[in-house]
């Protein structure tokens, strides 16, 4: 799979990765998208909260697995029992299958079985947190190192082997472009691009390299 983060740092992004960076206006925001690895025997995945549902997508794709914890969707999934919380849906669910609650926008799920292991807090962080308390273990994966690969092609792409890595980014929006013809201001904030960079910090074995990237998102 590809990550949300990689299909946007190369121009590959769609409707479900658009949706991280809604929240954004005009500035700089440091310290997002936070993501590490730390390889030992097995592999430990941490990242922050913004990385929930691509790391239970990505343990879904690596074999049958089932889930327990929250879904969240913006449309009432047909057949599921969910209660209806500000603008979305929350399912309380325990050991379902992902594929069993479609176009859900979050997933703040736990697994595990032999090689794989995911642990998700089970409550979103309030918009506008500090940057420095980002919790960069909101969502950890350990994973058996035959998923090493896979996980890197996903998630460390840019990245060269080592045995800790940190990785943290700075998003600066310059400009916002405003659909045009669009009079609910609802769906304008939705659909409004993003435009400007995102620097790619890495720590990888306490090296630093930063790369980055223009993007529109």
């Amino acid at each position: 799979m590809e990550s949300f983060l990689k299909k946007t740092l190369e121009g590959k992004e769609d409707e479900e990765s658009h949706r991280y960076f809604v929240r954004f206006g005009k500035g700089n925001y440091g310290r997002r998208f936070l993501i590490s690895y730390n390889k030992g025997k097995n592999i430990k995945i941490k990242g922050s909260f913004e990385w929930v549902s691509d790391f239970a997508r990505f343990v879904n794709e690596l074999t049958e697995v089932k889930f327990t914890g929250k879904i969240m969707s913006k449309d009432n999934i047909a057949g599921r029992d969910g209660r209806k919380k500000g603008s979305s849906y929350v399912y309380e669910v325990s050991q379902v299958s992902l594929l069993d609650y479609p176009n859900a926008y979050c997933y703040l799920l736990d697994a595990e079985m032999e090689g794989i292991k995911l642990k998700t807090k089970k409550a979103l962080p309030k918009p506008g947190k500090n940057a420095e308390k980002v919790d960069g273990g909101f969502c950890v994966m350990e994973l058996d190192a035959k998923y090493w690969q896979k996980a890197r092609e996903a998630f460390f792409w840019d990245v060269n082997e080592g045995k800790k890595c940190l990785i943290e980014h700075t998003l600066i929006v310059e400009q916002i472009e405003i659909p045009k013809n669009e009079k609910d201001l609802v769906k304008v904030r939705e659909n409004a691009i993003r435009v400007g960079k995102i620097i790619r910090k890495i720590n990888i074995d306490g090296k630093n390299i930063d790369k980055e990237y223009k993007v529109r998102a």
